[in-house]
This record gives structure tokens, C-alpha cells and sequence, in this order.
């Protein structure tokens, strides 16, 4: 219901504990027209200091605590902040937040902490009607209200007058009431001092008086001191004689620590020299412990070159005897190759010349010529030769129409070629290709 979105503060205090002679509002008529704004007109006495968060609200009559207002507007601070001075303020309720029945309401002045500090008179929010109207009969009446008036108000300013003379004479007294506090505080201060100060000249005195007593002890004591002086002087040249033997002994002593001094110099440097022979022998040790191991090492690693000499000597005859076989194998697949190629070639010369056979008549032999019986027989077998090619490795057998290339790369792929001389081994054989391949390592 209020134009802003801040809450005011408010609180449970009840009506007997607030304060209404604090605030005092002005003007407040009787009816308010409804629709229309309202303005509130209260003036801040000298027992109130306004704050940030002071505000006056609408309140129904008959509300128990400030949580109970209507609607509010927050209190504007005043111009004049003097607060010896009467300031008069103003507010203005806008007609849509003002309550629409026509029940009772008043002002009330709440501050920040939650207390009233003043309200109004109550009021209606209805139009004003007839009967409401005062009407005055008599011009006497009315003089008569005037004359009262005055003299209400030069009776008011009168009292003002002597509040003012009072509050001043009131300052007067507080100023001396505080100037005899100030010279009763500073007399029980003075006594205070007083008692000090006695009780310091007593104890002063009990001193003297003991100093006095010492002064005496004093006396004897010196007397003896004398005596104890003649004493010690005595004892002083008898010292002195002691004092002179004794250094003369000391001299004596001091030349035999130089002595003592230089041979334990002599005896540090024959120890520092032993002990650098001590830390060259140490090295020469460590130089010889290192060259020793260094030869076990040597030793380890002759060992170790001898044993794989012998290794690759093994090697070296499994790679030769490899070697052989593949050459025998190679010659074998040479000579076999010739074989066939020969065959085949003798066979096409003798298929060529040979003439057909006619079949047998009826009434011939019972059993063909055995003769051309063989001859188609190796016809056929010449025939079956031209028409395949078989591999060496796996005997795979290939027809004839199948290219070169397609034949070597099968036949390849049964290899296995070294990368440092491009010698081949069957892969049958991985074992001797490896053997191979790590004596190349040796070399």
C-alpha cells in the first residue's frame, strides 16, 4: 500500500509505552474528501530528534501496536537540524493509497526504532455534509471565541517565555552544580594528596631516623676498616714479594711453552704431511681398485667377445652348410627345370611327326597295337606337361596360360631375401635366415 518497496520498522511496543506530546499534528480536518490527495501537517518538538527512517502513518482507531498501520510515507528530514527550535513538516498521502471506507483513521509519527511518537485526532475519509457544518449565530460568540483565543495565545507565549527562563536558569544551576562537583572533586583530590604526603613525612622520618642508627654502625664499622686496611697492607707487601717469584716463575714457564709451542707446530706439520701421504696412498688405492675393476670388466668383456666368436663361428658353419644346401637345392631345381623343359621339347618333335592310327576294322585283331597303345599314352602325358607349370617349393601346380610374373611372385613368396646381400632362403628355413641376418651383425 506504500509507494515504496522498503518495509517500515516497526515493533509490538503497546500504547502505554509510547510517547504522543513528542510530535504534534496540525490542521487535521475532520473529513477527508475521498479521491483526492491528503496532506499532513505536524510539528517536531525540541524532545525528538528525527532520523533517517522516521515515517508517519494512517492508522485505525482502535490499532494495538505499529504493525497495524494502513498505509505510509516516509519523514522527511528537516532543513533545520537545530534542536532548541519547534520545526514544522509536511506530507502528502497520494488519494489512491488512502483507505476507501468511511471508518475512523488518525496520523501517527512512528520513528526507526518502532515507538510512536505522536498522533492525531481521528478523521473520516466521506464527503462532508450538512449537520456537519458549525454554524455560529452571534457576532458576540464569536468575539467572545476570538478574546479567548488571544489570551489563549499570550498565555501560551507567556509560558513560553518563562519554559525558556527556566530551561536557562535550569542551564545556570546545571553549569554550577558542575563547577561544585569540579571543586568538590578537586578538594577530596587535595585530601588525598594530603594523606599521601603525611604518610610519606612519616615514613621520611622513621628513614632518618634509621639512617642515623646506621650512621653509628657506620662509625664502628669504618674503625674496623681501618684496622682491616693496616691488615691488608701488610698482607699486600707480603703478596707482592710472593706475586714477584711468581712471576719470575711464569717467565720461566712461558719460554718452555714456546718450546712446547714450536714442537707442537713441528709435531702439526710432520702430521700434516702424514696425512697427505695418507690421502695420496688413499688415492692411489682408488686409482688402483678402479683399474682393477676396470680389467675385471675387460676380462668379462674378452670373455663374453671370445664366446660370442665362438657363436658366430657356430653361425658361420650352420650359414655355409645352409649355403650348400641352398646350392644343391638350386642346382636341383636348375636341373630339374632343364629336365622338363627338355622332355616337353622332345615330346612336341615326335607328336609332330607321328601320323594318326586308323581304328581296328571288324573282323581284325582282338588286342590294338600295344605299340600306338604307348604312343597315345605319351601323347597324352607330353600334352599334360606343355599345360602346367609346377612350383619347386610347394609343388603347386599352374596352368600353362598363367603369366611369368604371377608364377615368380608365388614362387617368391616363399623366400625370405637378406637386405645387406639379397641372398634368399626358403622360409621353411627361418632359423638359418635369422642366423644370417645376426652374423651380419657381428661383422
Amino acid at each position: 500500500m506504500d509507494e515504496t518497496s522498503d518495509e517500515p520498522p516497526t515493533s509490538a511496543v503497546l500504547l502505554d509505552n509510547c510517547h504522543f506530546s513528542q510530535v504534534v499534528f496540525n490542521n487535521v480536518e475532520k473529513f477527508y474528501v475521498p479521491g483526492g490527495d491528503v496532506t499532513c501537517y505536524y510539528t517536531l518538538t525540541q524532545n525528538i530528534v528525527p532520523r533517517g527512517k522516521d515515517w508517519v502513518g494512517i492508522f485505525r482507531v482502535g490499532w494495538k501496536t505499529t504493525r497495524e498501520y494502513y498505509t505510509f510515507m516516509w519523514a522527511p528530514l528537516p532543513s533545520d537540524a537545530r534542536g532548541d527550535t519547534a520545526v514544522q513538516q509536511q506530507i502528502q498521502f497520494k488519494a489512491y493509497y488512502l483507505p476507501k471506507d468511511d471508518e475512523y483513521y488518525q496520523f501517527c509519527y512512528v520513528d526507526q526504532d518502532g515507538v510512536v511518537r505522536g498522533a492525531s485526532v481521528p478523521f473520516q475519509f466521506r464527503a462532508e455534509t450538512e449537520d456537519d457544518i458549525l454554524v455560529v449565530t452571534t457576532q458576540g460568540e464569536v468575539e467572545e471565541i476570538e478574546l479567548q483565543n488571544r489570551n489563549l495565545h499570550k498565555e501560551n507565549e507567556e509560558l513560553q517565555a518563562s519554559c525558556a527562563s527556566l530551561q536557562k536558569q535550569n542551564i545556570d544551576l546545571q553549569e554550577e552544580l558542575n563547577k561544585t562537583q569540579e571543586l568538590q572533586n578537586s578538594l577530596e583530590s587535595l585530601r588525598c594528596n594530603t594523606e599521601k604526603l603525611e604518610l610519606e613525612l612519616n615514613s621520611l622520618k622513621k628513614e632518618n631516623k634509621h639512617l642515623k642508627e646506621l650512621d653509628d654502625c657506620r662509625e664502628a664499622e669504618l674503625h674496623q676498616l681501618k684496622e682491616q686496611i693496616q691488615n691488608v697492607t701488610s698482607d699486600k707487601e707480603r703478596l707482592e714479594t710472593r706475586l714477584k717469584t711468581a712471576l719470575d716463575r711464569m717467565d720461566q714457564l712461558q719460554s718452555q711453552v714456546l718450546n712446547y709451542e714450536k714442537e707442537v707446530e713441528n709435531l702439526s706439520h710432520m702430521d700434516r704431511d702424514k696425512t697427505e701421504q695418507l690421502e695420496s696412498l688413499k688415492e692411489e688405492n682408488r686409482q688402483l681398485c678402479v683399474t682393477r675393476t676396470q680389467q675385471q670388466q675387460n676380462h668379462d668383456l674378452m670373455k663374453e667377445l671370445e664366446e660370442q666368436k665362438r657363436l658366430f663361428q657356430i653361425l658361420q658353419a650352420k650359414k655355409n652348410e645352409a649355403d650348400e644346401e641352398n646350392q644343391k637345392l638350386r642346382e636341383e631345381n636348375d636341373r630339374l627345370l632343364r629336365r622338363l623343359s627338355q622332355e616337353v621339347s622332345s615330346f612336341s618333335v615326335v607328336s609332330q611327326a607321328q601320323a594318326p592310327i586308323p581304328a581296328p576294322e571288324v573282323g581284325g585283331l582282338l588286342f590294338g597295337n600295344s605299340c600306338c597303345a604307348a604312343g597315345a599314352n605319351l601323347g597324352a602325358g607330353a600334352a599334360d606337361i606343355a599345360s602346367i607349370r609346377k612350383c619347386p617349393i610347394c609343388d603347386e601346380v599352374f596352368p600353362e596360360d598363367i603369366e611369368t610374373s604371377q608364377y615368380e611372385v608365388h614362387v617368391q613368396s616363399h623366400l625370405l631375401e637378406c637386405p645387406l646381400c639379397s641372398e634368399t632362403f626358403e622360409k621353411s628355413n627361418k632359423q638359418v635366415f635369422d642366423d644370417h641376418i645376426f652374423c651380419h651383425g657381428l661383422e
